[in-house]
């Protein structure tokens, strides 16, 4: 098992143990711990668990989407990645619980203004590409932040962002990429795969070697009905 594996399991007992009941939009309610930390050296390999199985294909599906600021909830769905098959622009969907609601907003594939739009469009500005040409012109530069949090388009979003931003620098030759979420199911979502081939894309790019991948959350919370999984992965042997 790697240090990643350790240090995920260690979260999870500390969000287990130390964490706070609260409801939460789902109403399935949480144990939830306030601001936790992932730090992993790209050097050691790729950040991929193996405490439990992850998937790859949909996450990459996705990344290529919001780098290629795709909105249509269909580019997704014929490509394999379903993550995004019960949401939609809530302008042309009002969200709701109903049935009849659920199975519109299922059928329209419209998503809105969510993260690949912002990446490409915020206001105007293709962020990922003025931080792609200033990773080769300027590399020192510590202004390279892309943002998806556009308050002004949040009602226009499938879904808020959760990872509302991220940012790159250079040290040593290495590109190191950090992100912030600002609520995480810390046990499936916690973006680790996405942003470790994110910056290997950036990196490969850019002619820069990989260097650390740092995830920070806020809101870090396991679902009441996932505890008798997290105990189970607790269990799990860390000296492999």
């Amino acid at each position: 098992m790697s240090l990643l594996d350790k240090t995920f399991q260690e979260n999870l007992e500390l969000i287990l143990t130390k964490g706070y009941k609260k409801e939460d939009r789902t109403g399935t309610g949480t144990i939830s711990f306030p601001g936790i930390m992932i730090r992993h050296d790209m050097s050691d390999g790729y950040p991929l668990l193996t405490l439990r199985t992850v998937p790859f294909k949909s996450p990459s599906i996705e990344l290529e989407g919001f780098i290629k600021g795709i909105t249509s909830k269909k580019w997704y769905k014929d490509r394999g990645c379903n993550y995004w098959n019960q949401w939609c622009n809530p302008k042309v969907i009002p969200y709701s619980n109903d049935v009849d609601t659920k199975k519109k907003m299922e059928e329209c594939d419209d998503l809105g203004k969510i993260y690949g739009y912002q990446w490409r469009n915020f206001n105007g500005v293709d962020q990922l590409k003025n931080i792609v040409d200033t990773l080769k012109k300027d590399s020192n530069n510590r202004r390279m932040v892309c943002s998806a949090w556009a308050p002004h388009q949040l009602n226009e979003m499938a879904l808020p962002p959760c990872h509302f931003s991220w940012q790159v620098n250079v040290t040593d030759g290495k590109l190191n990429l950090f992100y912030y979420m600002r609520s995480v199911d810390f046990v499936l979502g916690n973006d680790l795969n996405t942003y470790g081939l994110l910056l290997h894309l950036l990196a490969k790019e850019s002619n820069l070697k990989e260097g650390i991948l740092v995830g920070f959350f806020a809101d870090a919370h396991i679902y009441l009905n996932h505890v008798d999984g997290v105990k189970e992965l607790l269990q799990r042997p860390t000296d492999k």
